[in-house]
């Protein structure tokens, strides 16, 4: 893999997110207590020894890049290695912020010349999975591929939510739909009762790379994605490879979760908590990273008579947190979360930083990080009575607290 360049995608402003993405970029928003979005494409190219990185970032990167300085120094400049965080530079155009997903990689074509690489990597920063590139990379190779584009099994009915793949019996890209809404979607060859669909995971020959790329940026027409145009439009001209996603860990589930959604965000957060979730975060043959602050550990306090212990239940509990006298159940608790006396929280994410006042009772939210909830609150129960209080409800009912 040393002759492969990841660039990841970390740009975008994440509209659909707010108010979590208000001050900071959508994959530094914390997920699943101790991590951030980023963490996992990133934990993926280093478990899959993928050593050189650019990440591309633009909207309030500011949180984004010192994660990155603080929890991601792990690698050797002296054996060509490193992770470099790339912002919007006035070089190739007269608009120097990135105006889709190829644009912004066409933006630095001159940093992907100066690198060489043979192939090179295009990842979303901000999707939750597990996949070992160098298996797409032997795939890609095998199949003398110019562009191999990696796809997941889904449900038929789903398919009007993503980008469909018509595959040939060679695996060969031959079509490629935009969230059809006539519901007859391509089957896959994969497995005939499903249909492939886009992971927005891509790898290129780098010199095929460059070169459509260039043509995209001439094409007026064109909105400068990788799905929507540089793809569609090579079909007939490159030999572009569908790859079938594998799942590290799991043999009988493919998991990959596109978090740009409050409710996707809340439900990815939510499948943590699960007795045996799908996504395993505790597999210690493919470690998840992430900037590891100094916290003391978690504490439970208050289990004297006559009072209210402090508990959690099917619930993550990150470092620094303290439930003291209050009851948690299938939550998860980031980093510095205080839970105060008598409450009671039902099915909810609590950010770094939150603290929930006494006698609250909150059900189905989002705790936005550094939130500090008044005594006696409560959350989660009356949509209007939410949204009257300036709360976000998202149209799954999770309200979220910002």
């Amino acid at each position: 893999m040393e002759n492969v360049l990841a660039i990841l995608l970390a740009g975008g402003a994440g509209e659909r997110l707010y108010p979590l993405t208000r001050d900071t970029a959508k994959p530094a928003v914390p997920f699943g207590g101790a991590y951030r979005i980023i963490d996992f494409t990133l934990s993926n190219c280093i478990n899959s020894d993928v050593r050189r990185i650019f990440i591309l970032t633009q909207y309030k990167s500011l949180e984004l890049i010192r994660h990155i300085r603080d929890g991601w120094n792990i690698l050797s400049a002296e054996l060509s290695e490193y992770i470099e965080t790339i912002p919007p530079m006035k070089r190739v155009s007269e608009d120097w912020w990135y105006q889709g997903t190829a644009d912004a990689v066409f933006q630095n074509f001159q940093s992907i010349e100066v690198e060489q690489p043979q192939q090179t990597l295009i990842l979303a920063a901000d999707h939750i999975y597990k996949m070992n590139y160098r298996e797409m990379a032997e795939w890609h190779r095998q199949h003398h591929a110019d562009i191999t584009l990696a796809t997941i099994q889904v449900e038929p009915e789903q398919a009007e939510r993503f980008g469909v793949a018509e595959i040939d019996a060679e695996h060969r890209v031959v079509g490629f739909e935009e969230k059809p809404k006539h519901g007859n979607p391509k089957r896959s060859p994969f497995e005939p009762s499903m249909v492939s669909v886009s992971m927005g995971v891509y790898l290129f020959e780098t010199d095929v790379l460059l070169r459509v790329l260039h043509e995209d940026a001439r094409d007026t027409s064109s909105s400068h994605d990788f799905g929507k145009d540089v793809i569609p439009r090579n079909l007939d001209r490159l030999r572009v490879v569908a790859y079938d996603f594998r799942d590290i860990n799991a043999k009988r589930v493919r998991y990959w979760r596109d978090v740009g959604t409050l409710d996707a965000y809340y439900e990815a957060n939510m499948d943590l908590v699960s007795v045996t979730p799908e996504f395993n975060l505790y597999d210690r043959n493919w470690i998840i990273r992430t900037n590891v602050t100094q916290q003391p550990p978690a504490k439970f306090v208050f289990a004297q008579e006559g009072r209210r212990m402090g508990v959690a239940l099917d619930s993550i509990v990150s470092a620094g947190c303290i439930v003291s006298g209050g009851r948690v159940v299938h939550c998860v608790l980031s980093p510095g979360v205080r839970v105060n006396s008598y409450c009671e929280v039902e099915y909810s994410i609590l950010m770094p930083g939150a603290e929930i006042g006494r006698y609250s009772r909150i059900r189905r939210a989002i705790v936005n990080t550094n939130c500090k909830v008044e005594d006696s609150a409560v959350i989660g129960f009356d949509p209007e009575a939410d949204r009257a209080k300036g709360y976000t409800v998202t149209e799954g009912g999770v309200t979220v607290v910002g």
